[in-house]
């Protein structure tokens, strides 16, 4: 039976473990989980969103402990945890806000006799797969919204923040949510499978790799469950030749590092226009190298340690292989010989197709800048990746900038911004970046039923 380990990435410490949970126990939950539903489902709505405005207060009381987690847990810089802890208040609050308008009746303006309206009801227990370098924000995303519809969760989170997983039940179920609305598993991939394959499970989320995707998705696909998938991404970052490049530079900086480069929508392909691409990369370098490793609980620190040491062995593998097929180091690049899982900021130049990390993700603080001859060029290298989760292009000409909007291959396009999220904005990806949205009202609908109620002899 596996365990679930909290292991200090700063240190390499192993400070804590939990056991899996045994066939038996899922069972059990999974039983839970069914129960409640039936009575969740049908809970007056304002009852069900008191218990996420009181989730949303409990996050802005306890943000020292929750970040101190994430901190612990994964290495996030003290202060961006906590940014992630107000994050996820603001989700919470944001569908307590909205539910009522968001399941209201929509009237159809119909052809024949009669009245027709869409109603948007729960389908039932929902299965959520979720990683580990957004602990709180990832399953907020998932889970405020289905508890606001009425569904039922059942959680496995990533296996190096169970603490963090732990505390997310513990929240909810200081802010009144009944026993089985939310589950916390700390379940094997092998159970996950049995689980989307229960009966009495109708759908399944899931935050990750490709690999895990792919995995979920055929389950799902073949028990006919209604699945989303946030995957991964390779975002690119178009600067143009009338840019203010000052603030490309800066922004640049803050997509490629902030969450230490482990972010699904973090800036990671640099497609610089030609004028600006020598003032563009003196600039950028500046600014990585201003944002060098250090101790993450420290509230002065930018960038912390990776994950774990597992991460940044793949990290490192992308950049050596490139390198040894001729890409260019223009800073870091070095792993330290060290305990803690540290990695220094990184920007590679050449890199060529044949090379890994021109084609996969670089989930970390490197970074890959490409020269571009026009916006054509700039199009077409940006649309040239298997993801298509978010992008950035930076311009002071609108017209630019909504061509490179709408030709773009993405779920996201953020002008002279770099990706952020919000509760009110819609995320998701298109391409190998995975299937369906999350947040706003395009999130809440996901895991809906969408029901007609038809009445032909109705009064209008």
């Amino acid at each position: 039976m596996g365990v679930y380990t909290t292991t200090d990435p700063a240190t390499g410490e192993e400070v804590a473990q939990y056991p899996e949970i045994s066939d038996a126990e899922l069972d059990e939950l999974i039983g839970r989980s069914a129960a409640a539903y039936r009575s969740w489902r049908t809970t007056p709505l304002e009852q069900r969103r008191a218990v996420l405005a009181r989730a949303a207060e409990i996050h802005r009381e306890q943000a020292d402990e929750l970040a101190a987690l994430l901190t612990l847990e994964m290495g996030k810089p003290i202060t961006q945890a906590k940014g992630e802890v107000a994050l996820v208040a603001s989700i919470y609050q944001y569908y307590a806000d909205h539910a009522e308008e968001f399941m209201a009746d929509e009237p159809l303006d119909i052809a024949g006799s009669g009245i027709a309206v869409v109603r948007t009801e729960a389908i039932g227990p929902l299965v959520g797969v979720m990683p580990w370098n957004y602990p709180y924000y990832q399953v907020a995303r998932f889970a405020a919204p289905n508890i606001a519809l009425g569904n039922t969760i059942i959680l496995k989170h990533a296996r190096n923040c169970p603490q963090s997983a732990l505390a997310i039940e513990r929240v909810l179920t200081e802010a009144g949510l009944p026993d089985g609305v939310y589950l916390n598993a700390f379940i094997s991939s092998a159970q996950v499978a049995a689980a989307i394959a229960d009966p009495r499970i109708q759908g399944v989320s899931l935050t990750g790799s490709e690999k895990a995707g792919s995995a979920v998705g055929e389950v799902a696909g073949r028990h006919m469950k209604k699945c989303v998938l946030e995957l991964g991404g390779s975002d690119p970052f178009i600067v143009l030749g009338d840019a203010d490049v000052d603030a490309a530079a800066s922004a640049a900086v803050v997509g490629r590092l902030g969450n230490g480069g482990q972010a699904c929508t973090a800036s990671k392909r640099f497609l610089v226009e030609e004028p600006v691409y020598d003032e563009f990369v003196r600039k950028f370098l500046d600014g990585m190298t201003g944002w060098q490793p250090s101790d993450p609980a420290s509230p002065e620190t930018k960038l912390g340690p990776l994950s774990s040491r597992s991460a940044v062995d793949e990290l490192d593998e992308l950049v050596q292989d490139a390198v040894s097929h001729g890409a260019e180091v223009l800073t870091g690049g070095d792993r330290p010989d060290e305990k803690g899982a540290y990695y220094p900021p990184t920007v590679l130049v050449g890199v060529t197709p044949e090379m890994r990390a021109y084609h996969e993700e670089l989930f970390g603080p490197v970074a890959v800048v490409h020269r571009v001859g026009s916006l054509d060029e700039a199009i077409e290298a940006a649309n040239d990746s298997p993801f298509g989760l978010s992008s950035s292009v930076f311009t002071s000409d609108p017209q630019k900038a909504d061509r490179v909007a709408e030709e773009l291959e993405t779920g996201m396009v953020w002008i002279n911004s770099t990706s952020k999220s919000s509760p009110d904005l819609p995320f998701g990806g298109v391409k190998r970046s995975g299937v369906g949205r999350e947040l706003a009202r395009f999130g809440f609908n996901e895991f809906a039923n969408k029901k007609l109620v038809r009445n032909p002899g109705g009064k209008k």
